[in-house]
């Protein structure tokens, strides 16, 4: 399910909509991006699963990362567009 529809916007799933969504709530709430690991113990996955979400969201335009850079992702989507996290 798409979130955003206006014109040639990015779309994401469900799923990586609530990739998104952990990922702005954790900026609100600890003022410093969420490293992979916090978003593994989150959703209770394997790390691979995480990078393999990073870089998909990455890919889409929705995040950008530095390279080689800790805690580096920087959310591309308004706040007003993403979901409640779940």
């Amino acid at each position: 399910m798409s979130i955003r529809g206006q014109g040639d916007a990015p779309t994401f799933t469900d799923l990586q909509g609530q990739y998104l969504a952990f990922i702005y709530a954790y900026l609100k709430i600890n003022r410093r991006p969420p490293a992979e690991a916090d978003m593994q113990r989150f959703f209770e996955v394997t790390p691979p699963s995480v990078h393999r979400m990073v870089k998909e969201l990455e890919a889409k335009g929705l995040i950008r990362r530095q390279p080689r850079a800790a805690r580096s992702i920087e959310l591309l989507v308004p706040p007003e567009e993403l979901p409640l996290l779940r």
